[in-house]
C-alpha cells in the first residue's frame, strides 16, 4: 500500500517540489494504489503530476495518450530535464526514431511513453505495447472522447476498444473541461472501474468576472478603456476572427507593446508572439482561440473577450489563464445579440443539416474512392462539403484515409448521434448567452456548469453581480426612491402574470415614454442581480423566420439580499 510519506519523498527527490498543490495528493494516492480515476481540474492546476508521480511508484512504463504534439514535446522535455526516462511517438517523428522508441519501451528503458491517439490505430501497435504491458495508462484531454465535448476526436472514441488489451493497468483520464454529461461519457467509453471522480479546483477565488452588453462598433474603444486602467497588464484579448486581431492590434500598438496570434500566421511568427508575451516583452496579445495551449504565465491580470465564445467550456479555459499567481485578476466579456447570429451561422456551416449529409453520403461508394473522383458528384460550397465529410467520418458513416480516399460504411446510427450532437452544440451557444445576461454570481455560474456540488450557493464577492459598485466595465449607482417603487411594481405585476414578455410588461406598466425600454431593462437587470427576477429567451415563427424575445419571471427571492444597484446608462 502506497503511503503519503512515500509520495512526498518521491515528489521532492524526482521532481524537486517541496509539497503538493491543492487536490493533487489525494488523486496521486488513489492512482498509485491502482484505482481507475477521472480527474477534471482546470488548466494550470497540476493535472500532469497526478499520473507522472504515481507512474514512478507503479512497476512498468506509464503510457500517456495525448492529442497535442506541442504539449507532448513540452512534457517529454520537462521530464528528461528532471532526469526521467521519457520519450514519444507521433506523426512528427521519423519511422527510424519511432522504431528505436518502441525498442526502448520493450526493453523496459522508459519511465514514460507519450503517444498520439492515432498510433493505436496502426496495425500491430497495440499488440506491440501488450508484449510488455504498461504500469499505468494516462488519457490526457479526455473530453476528446465524447461527442458532447468541445473538441471531439474520432481517434479518441476508439480508445475504449484498444485499451482493454493493455489492462490490468489502471487508467487515469484527465481533462480541464468536462460537464457532467461529458464526464459520464468518458467513464462509459473508457470502462473506468468503480467510477472514482475527482472534480476539483474550478472555483477561482481571485477572478473578478464582468459582462457588458455593447454594440460591436464600440467594443474596441471599451477594450482600450479597460487596458488603460491601473493594474490591467499583462493582458490577453480574445477576438472572433483573424482579421479582427490585426484591426484591434492596429488601434492598441500606439499605447501598448502588442503582439497578435492566430492560426493563419507562420509558425515562426506565432512562436515569436508567444515567446515575447511570456517573457514580458509584450504587454498585450490580441488572439483568436488558437492562442493559449501551453501558456502558463502566472501574472496575467486581464482577459477580455470582444464577443461571445461558442461554449462555456471554451470560455472557462480562456479566462482561467488569468491570475494563476493567486493575485486579483479581471476578466471581461463584451457581447451583443449580433454575436449569437454569428455563432449560429458558424454552427450551420460546421454542422450542416442532416439531409445534406445524407445526400453527400449517398454519392460515396462502398469501395475506397479518391476525393478527386468524388468531387464532381457533389454540389455545394467546398466548406460545406468538407464539414459534411468530417461529420460523417466523426459519426462512423464513412471511412477516410490519410491520402483522402473514402468509402461508405454500413449502418445508419450516425443520424441519431449527429442530430444529438448538432442540437447540443446549438444549446451551448444559449448557455453562454444566458451566462452573459445572468444576475447570478459569475463565478458560481461558471463553476455550476462543471460541478453543481462545488458551486453550491457560494458567491465570489468580486464580479459585477456580487459587487456592482466595484465594476470596471459598467457604472452602477444606488436606485432613487422612485426607481425602488417602480421595481416593487414590477415584482407585483410578475406575481399576477409571471412569464410575460419583457416588451408586453414594459408596455403595460409604462405606456408613456417616461421609462423607455433600455431604462426599463436596466431596472430588470437590477432585480435579476438581486435574484428577485430572471429572464429567459423564447421564440416564435413568423413568415418563415424565427423571432426571439425575452420573458421575465419571478426570481427566487422576495426581497433583495444586500443593496440594489442600477446600471448608469449614460
Amino acid at each position: 500500500m502506497t503511503t503519503k510519506q512515500e509520495l512526498k519523498k518521491l515528489l521532492k527527490q524526482r521532481f524537486g517540489f517541496p509539497g503538493f498543490r491543492p487536490n493533487q495528493e489525494e488523486v496521486c494516492l488513489r492512482v498509485a494504489e491502482g484505482a481507475d480515476v477521472l480527474l477534471v481540474m482546470p488548466t494550470g492546476a497540476g493535472k500532469s503530476l497526478c499520473y507522472q508521480l504515481p507512474g514512478l511508484i507503479r512497476e512498468g512504463t506509464t503510457l500517456v495518450i495525448s492529442p497535442l504534439i506541442a504539449l507532448i514535446e513540452d512534457q517529454v522535455a520537462a521530464l528528461q530535464k528532471w532526469g526521467l526516462r521519457a520519450h514519444r511517438i507521433h506523426s512528427g517523428r521519423s519511422r527510424g526514431e519511432s522504431n528505436q522508441v518502441c525498442k526502448s519501451y520493450l526493453d523496459g528503458e522508459l519511465d514514460y511513453l507519450y503517444i498520439a491517439p492515432e498510433r493505436l490505430s496502426v496495425p500491430g501497435f497495440v499488440e506491440l505495447l501488450a508484449r510488455r504491458k504498461p504500469g499505468l495508462i494516462a488519457v490526457d484531454e479526455a473530453h476528446c472522447i465524447s461527442h458532447w465535448g468541445h473538441d471531439f476526436r474520432p481517434d479518441y472514441r476508439l480508445l475504449g476498444e484498444r485499451l482493454p488489451a493493455l489492462r490490468p493497468a489502471p487508467i487515469v483520464a484527465l481533462t480541464a473541461t468536462a460537464t457532467a454529461r461529458v464526464q459520464d461519457d468518458i467513464v462509459t467509453n473508457l470502462n473506468l472501474q468503480d467510477d472514482e471522480r475527482f472534480i476539483k479546483g474550478f472555483w477561482r477565488h481571485n477572478l473578478a468576472a464582468e459582462t457588458r452588453e455593447c454594440p460591436k462598433p464600440q467594443r474596441h474603444d471599451r477594450v482600450i478603456d479597460l487596458l488603460e486602467l491601473e493594474g490591467s497588464l499583462p493582458a490577453i484579448v480574445y477576438v472572433s476572427t483573424r482579421k479582427e486581431t490585426e484591426e484591434l492590434e492596429g488601434k492598441l500598438k500606439d499605447r501598448f507593446k502588442t503582439e497578435i496570434y492566430h492560426a493563419g500566421l507562420e509558425p515562426d511568427h506565432r512562436a515569436r508572439s508567444q515567446s515575447r508575451f511570456m517573457a514580458g516583452e509584450a504587454e498585450v496579445v490580441v488572439a483568436t482561440i488558437a492562442f493559449g495551449m501551453g501558456v502558463d504565465k502566472p501574472d496575467i491580470r486581464t482577459v477580455i473577450h470582444t464577443s461571445l465564445p461558442d461554449s462555456m467550456e471554451v470560455y472557462y479555459q480562456e479566462v482561467g489563464r488569468a491570475g494563476r499567481d493567486g493575485e486579483l485578476a479581471r476578466v471581461y466579456l463584451l457581447f451583443g445579440w449580433a454575436d449569437r447570429r454569428l455563432l449560429e451561422f458558424l454552427h450551420s456551416r460546421n454542422y450542416p443539416p442532416p439531409g445534406f449529409l445524407a445526400r453527400i453520403l449517398k454519392e460515396i461508394p462502398e469501395q475506397w474512392t479518391a476525393m478527386e473522383d468524388l468531387q464532381p458528384r457533389w454540389t455545394g460550397a467546398d466548406e460545406e462539403v468538407q464539414s459534411a465529410l468530417k461529420q460523417l467520418y466523426n459519426h462512423g458513416a464513412v471511412g477516410w484515409t490519410s491520402d483522402d480516399r473514402f468509402k461508405r460504411l454500413a449502418g445508419d446510427k450516425w443520424r441519431v448521434t449527429y442530430r444529438q450532437q448538432r442540437s447540443h452544440r446549438l444549446a451551448q451557444i444559449e448557455d453562454v448567452l444566458d451566462f452573459a445576461r445572468s444576475g447570478r454570481c459569475r463565478m458560481n455560474a461558471l463553476v455550476r456548469h462543471f460541478s453543481i456540488r462545488e458551486a453550491g450557493e457560494k458567491r465570489c464577492g468580486f464580479c459585477d453581480n456580487c459587487a456592482p459598485e466595484d465594476s470596471r466595465s459598467r457604472r452602477f449607482r444606488q436606485p432613487t426612491p422612485q426607481e425602488e417603487r417602480w421595481m416593487g411594481d414590477i415584482v407585483e405585476n410578475l406575481e399576477r402574470r409571471d412569464g410575460v414578455s419583457v416588451g408586453k410588461l414594459h408596455g403595460f406598466m409604462f405606456p408613456s415614454a417616461r421609462v423607455d425600454r433600455p431604462y426599463f431593462e436596466a431596472l430588470l437587470d437590477c432585480l435579476a442581480r438581486a435574484e428577485m427576477a430572471r429572464t429567459e429567451e423564447d421564440a416564435f415563427e413568423k413568415d418563415g423566420r424565427t423571432i426571439t424575445f425575452q420573458r421575465v419571471f419571478l426570481g427566487r427571492r422576495s426581497r433583495p439580499k444586500g443593496e440594489l444597484w442600477v446600471e448608469a446608462l449614460k
